[in-house]
């Protein structure tokens, strides 16, 4: 594997000096800057600069049928999705619902099972929720709906009505959106909308419902500004599915993610919650959004893989602390089995790479299956050979159906979904089902079909991928003065909410490695000296040896080691000190 090129971020030096001059530390406006901050306004995390409810369309008609239907004391069920947004948008949903007047007998959920019923509301599920809860008028989906054309149709034939919240992108067979006919559609991303924030992940939609909900019932008389329901009670749950979906951090969400880590930091959450940072091992005290998407989300997503997301669910819905605990234990049992499974696929994996081509001269996109794969993890092997190889890759596995499951991840100047749409017209029918974003997407084959997609894809790939595309480049905010080589700028920098299109500092500087020890199978431990001083050093997942002068791509982290805080550079790259940036 190359050595990827450490490119320094671009500071515009007028608006690094207008976030100085209105206050904002020096190092943070350099930082701000460099990410597209233009005005201190856009760092005000508070509520109040939330985006208004009511401009994300769908909002007003949801508020109206949701409190409708709350008055008639309908049973309503949730139709939820198997990853970590999905179930932090369940129990939200179920949570705020609650607190704004449902009953709770009128209040049901079902997730479906990965490899039984498949992604979203179809048919089959309208049917599966009718058998459990025959009483049920009401769907809402969360995190699912926006491509269920033949699901909202069967509901409505059943007697029911639907209320999609979503925020994927729209099926367009034909080059137009296609949306179902449901009662109700809140998705920023659907025609017609013009909220701003259109990556807001579907837990961030279902809580700006409840928002509009909340306005609605105060119009009915039913609350009070003074008297009505806390909903910033649920920001904890909202700031883990946002971070775990891996959605752009734009402004309005990290004012959500900025919320919820600053409850979650004074204690102000969930049982569940608590018992996962429990389990996790980390300090909720000291929460930053990495700990959500590293520590927290997988052991989430890790039910919906391998076994059953209703866990999840439960754990963050369950206000008993010995439930939440032993429920947070199963997670993270779960999530040890899933490491296991995903090593193996993963070798696998690269074993069947290396049959493709050598590892300089790979295909410009790979297509990996093997029988033994699972089809939970196919998702996270191919971002992980997606990392590896720089290149997009979809892995396949078989579902129970008998036919290919696939889950791709991309890279920058490849919009996977747009992929796959296009190698739906040149093929017709290759696709039996597909959907997703600009760097993940899935779909499901036909098994005969396998070659003519590995063809169809490096063809595209051709077509659409330029030379610079495939090299990789790490974007990083240059030096960093070893005087702010402290503990102070390392929590200085811990405490925004860094995350996806709002990435967490990253310096690079060159030193001297002094001395390196591996620790554990997959890990370096650094004493590196720069300018006089020494300090430690640790590069996850890499025994390379590195000796000498080494340009690194580093954070600052505070280690805590036997109850003490102590400073600790995070290697994430090492490259030849007389290479350019």
């Amino acid at each position: 594997m190359t050595s990827p090129l450490l490119q320094i971020r671009d500071v515009p030096p007028r608006v690094a000096y207008a976030l100085e001059q209105a206050g904002v530390p020096p190092l943070l406006a350099r930082l701000y800057a460099a990410r597209g901050v233009r005005a201190s306004g856009e760092l005000d995390t508070s509520l109040a600069q939330l985006l208004p409810p009511d401009t994300l369309h769908g909002t007003t008609a949801a508020a109206r049928l949701l409190a409708d239907a709350i008055d008639a004391a309908q049973p309503m069920c949730i139709v939820a999705d198997y990853d970590c947004d999905g179930a932090t948008a369940c129990a939200v949903a179920l949570r705020g619902l609650a607190a704004l007047g449902a009953h709770p007998v009128q209040l049901r959920y079902v997730v479906p099972d990965r490899q039984r019923d498949g992604y979203g509301l179809t048919p089959a599920i309208v049917d599966q929720v009718l058998e459990r809860h025959p009483d049920v008028r009401l769907l809402i989906t969360v995190d699912n709906g926006i491509a269920s054309q033949e699901g909202v149709a069967h509901a409505q034939a059943r007697g029911l009505k639907v209320l999609i919240t979503d925020h994927h992108l729209p099926a367009c067979p034909n080059g137009e959106p296609l949306l179902p006919q449901a009662d109700v559609i809140v998705n920023p991303n659907q025609p017609g909308c013009t909220f701003p924030s259109k990556a807001m992940a579907g837990v961030g939609v279902m809580f700006y419902v409840l928002l509009a909900l909340r306005a609605e019932l105060r119009q009915r008389g039913r609350f009070t500004a003074a008297n009505q329901p806390r909903l910033d009670a649920l920001l904890d749950l909202v700031a883990l599915g946002t971070v775990a979906d891996v959605v752009a951090l734009d402004a309005n969400n990290r004012r959500l993610v900025a919320q919820g880590l600053h409850r979650i930091r004074q204690g102000r959450m969930q049982p569940g919650m608590r018992a996962l940072w429990e389990v996790a091992g980390r300090s909720a005290a000291r929460a930053q959004a990495a700990d959500l998407g590293f520590a927290l989300g997988p052991r989430l997503n890790a039910a919906g893989r391998l076994a059953d997301m209703t866990l999840g669910i439960e754990c963050l819905l369950t206000d008993d602390t010995a439930r939440a605990w032993a429920l947070a234990q199963q997670l993270d049992a779960i999530n040890r089995e899933r490491r296991d499974v995903e090593a193996g696929m993963r070798e696998q994996a690269e074993r069947l790479c290396a049959t493709l081509a050598p590892i300089d001269d790979v295909p410009l996109a790979l297509t990996l299956f093997d029988e033994d794969f699972h089809e939970g993890v196919v998702g996270i092997v191919a971002g992980r050979l997606k990392d590896r190889l720089h290149r997009p890759v979809f892995v396949f596995a078989r579902g129970l159906d008998g036919l290919l499951k696939g889950s791709g991840r991309s890279i920058p100047g490849f919009h996977l979904r747009d992929a796959l749409d296009w190698m739906a017209k040149q093929h017709p029918g290759i696709l039996l089902r597909f959907g997703g974003h600009a760097m993940a997407a899935g779909c499901t084959l036909a098994p005969e079909t396998l070659d003519t997609f590995d063809q169809a894809l490096r063809a595209v790939a051709q077509s659409w991928l330029a030379p610079s595309a495939l090299g990789k480049i790490l974007p990083t905010d240059g030096s960093l003065p070893t005087t702010l080589w402290t503990l102070d700028t390392a929590r200085q920098l811990a405490a925004p909410p860094w995350g996806q299109g709002f990435e967490a500092p990253l310096f690079c500087d060159e030193v001297d490695v002094v001395s390196q020890q591996r620790v554990g199978e997959r890990h370096s431990r650094l004493r590196i000296q720069r300018e006089g001083q020494t300090h430690n050093a640790i590069w996850f997942g890499h025994t390379a040896p590195l000796s000498g002068r080494t340009r690194l791509a580093y954070r600052l982290s505070a280690d805590e080691f036997q109850g003490r805080e102590r400073l600790q550079l995070v290697v994430e790259a090492a490259v030849p000190a007389d290479q350019k940036s």
